[in-house]
């Protein structure tokens, strides 16, 4: 103990002395004075795990939040999106300001979006078109650029997708994922650190 400790050393003497002193003249049994004492820590423990817990709990409660209503939770700066119902990964994008949903796709190099979401977003093809390889075979995609392209809180500017013209899904493709500092699978979450 150094020099710094001596006064909470003595200011917690005398709260244990103040405490211990009110039981003793209140003349309870031995027992129920133990009783109250013990309630006393109890409850100021319990205040003091609270407090010091506090971020913890709203973290808690986020994720609780998360898996009630199935939308993505912001919790330290990472975006945890819970897995849906058929066992995909979903989440809510937006392009040039137009949201919609998209799959989560590591196995797509390149962000795709539907023709009508190109449209509403005013996302401009070129002529250029290129055979891509997907799950559903060969199909012809736009490469495009988007103006801006966000999920949750994460920006991305002129960024690279190419426009199906032949499907209505949206996929958020490896180019998205591996601009992020990380991301992972835990459990039911898939959460991306930007």
């Amino acid at each position: 103990m150094d020099g710094t400790d001596a006064p909470n050393t003595f200011y917690l003497l005398l709260l244990l002395m103040l405490v211990g002193s009110s039981l003793v003249a209140m003349r309870l049994p031995l027992a129920k004075a133990a009783r109250m004492a013990l309630a006393w820590v109890a409850i100021f423990g319990a205040t003091f795990a609270l407090f010091s817990f506090r971020s913890e709990f709203s973290a808690l409660g986020a994720r609780l939040k998360a898996e009630a209503i199935g939308e993505p939770v912001v919790a330290g700066g990472e975006l945890r999106i819970p897995m849906a119902d058929d066992g995909h990964f979903w989440v809510d994008a937006s392009v040039n300001g137009h949201e919609a949903p998209f799959l989560v796709d590591s196995g797509a190099s390149v962000t795709t979006i539907s023709r009508a979401i190109a449209s509403e977003a005013g996302v401009e093809t070129g002529i250029r078109v290129a055979m891509v390889e997907t799950a559903n075979g060969v199909v012809e995609m736009r490469p495009a650029h988007a103006d801006r392209f966000d999920v949750g809180p994460i920006a991305r500017t002129d960024f690279g997708i190419q426009v199906n013209e032949h499907d209505e899904s949206n996929v958020l493709g490896m180019n998205f994922l591996s601009s992020l500092g990380s991301w992972r699978v835990e459990g039911n979450y898939l959460i991306l650190k930007p």
